[in-house]
């Protein structure tokens, strides 16, 4: 293999492909990097063997042929290169990159132990996501994933196609994110798993143009293709919560209050907040909503909120208060993801989740379940 190629594209795809790559130390093959060069094209791929990524780019080749190199080392090397024409030329196990001042010899290891990637995307078979909405869409449930990997299936994002819409939904078990979009295929029908970390990727990629999705049943796998990458992620394997259930189907309390005026209270409960589990109490009284947060060690803060209650609370309690609590890094996170001016809140009760939504989008909804409060 030997060829020539701008420093600039290959930092690119080598700095998307080296953060597929895994360090296990029985399968070291899986901490490289496989450049195959063929025609004008230089194809950069790497694996986990869970997540996959293929970029294709423009290359002056001289000699098809192919190499596996330590992603590490490739990318330290490559980001500290000038801007300008790379020579890289393979021989058996090894990688010389060379510029006018500059040579250096790379050790990798037998292709023949790279696992395949999937490097295309058949386009008879996908199905066109909308660039901008989806990527939008994700940045609304993705935060609500769980992290916990005794729980795989609440590491990912559910995908509900069906009827000319997606569905995106996801649960860490104590709060729910639920974005639908509009697709232009509206024949699939079918619902999956994915991990977040894919989908993160994902909404990192430059795109112009839509989103191809190929899900292959067979395979257990769906790959995106975004103009030259293509990225590919096996299906998370187990049962999703049956999220319809836990939806709330009527409310006794309904409210608007200003998105920035509740976020500053929150952030203003945070340093007591932490030194009681995170917990603030938001009281809703007449007009006024209070958020209070109180530590044993820090201290305690109040602050008062002007609201719109659309409906009466008095049959949320015999009082005339209505009080309940949650997390206030559940609360920030939901805040951080709201696009209006507005937020909407609404209650069900002290021991039901909370509906919070974005007034200027209808398709969004996200769940908060309450924290007892301690009397």
């Amino acid at each position: 293999m030997k060829l020539q190629i701008l420093q600039e594209n290959l930092l690119k795809a080598v700095s998307l492909t080296s953060r597929f790559t895994s360090t296990r130390a029985q399968l070291p093959i899986l901490g490289n990097i496989l450049l195959f060069a063929s025609k004008s094209k230089l194809n950069v791929s790497s694996t986990n063997l869970e997540i996959s990524a293929s970029i294709s780019i423009g290359a002056k080749v001289e000699k098809d042929g192919e190499v596996s190199i330590p992603s590490r080392i490739l990318l330290e090397l490559i980001s500290n290169l000038p801007k300008e024409t790379l020579t890289l030329e393979a021989q058996k196990e090894q990688l010389k990159i060379s510029t006018s001042s500059f040579s250096s010899n790379v050790l990798g290891m037998n292709t023949s132990d790279f696992p395949k990637v999937p490097s295309l995307i058949h386009k008879e078979k996908g199905t066109l996501l909308p660039t901008g909405e989806f990527s939008k869409a994700l940045s609304k449930v993705i935060f609500a994933s769980s992290n916990d990997e005794t729980r795989p299936i609440l590491t990912g994002v559910l995908f509900i196609f069906e009827a000319g819409v997606l569905n995106l939904v996801s649960t860490d078990g104590f709060r729910l994110s639920l974005n639908k979009i509009k697709i232009k295929d509206s024949k699939l029908k079918t619902r999956f798993v994915l991990p977040k970390n894919i989908l993160s990727e994902v909404g990192r990629v430059e795109a112009e143009g839509d989103i191809l999705l190929e899900v292959s049943e067979k395979e257990k796998q769906v790959i995106f293709g975004i103009g030259d990458t293509v990225l590919s992620s096996r299906l998370l394997e187990g049962e999703f919560p049956d999220f319809v259930k836990i939806l709330p189907k009527s409310s006794v309390l309904k409210m608007l209050v200003d998105k920035e005026d509740l976020l500053r209270a929150v952030k203003l409960s945070a340093p007591f907040a932490r030194d009681n589990a995170n917990i603030v109490k938001l009281t809703i009284n007449k007009d006024q909503l209070i958020i209070m947060a109180e530590g044993s060690s820090s201290g305690s803060q109040e602050t008062k909120i002007d609201v719109k209650v659309e409906s009466s609370f008095a049959k949320a309690s015999e009082d005339s208060e209505f009080e309940i609590a949650f997390s206030f890094k559940f609360l920030e996170d939901f805040l951080g993801s709201v696009d209006g001016e507005e937020v909407k809140m609404e209650f069900s009760g002290v021991d039901k989740p909370g509906v919070f939504t974005d007034p200027t989008n209808p398709d969004y909804l996200h769940l908060i379940m309450p924290v007892k409060i301690q009397e």
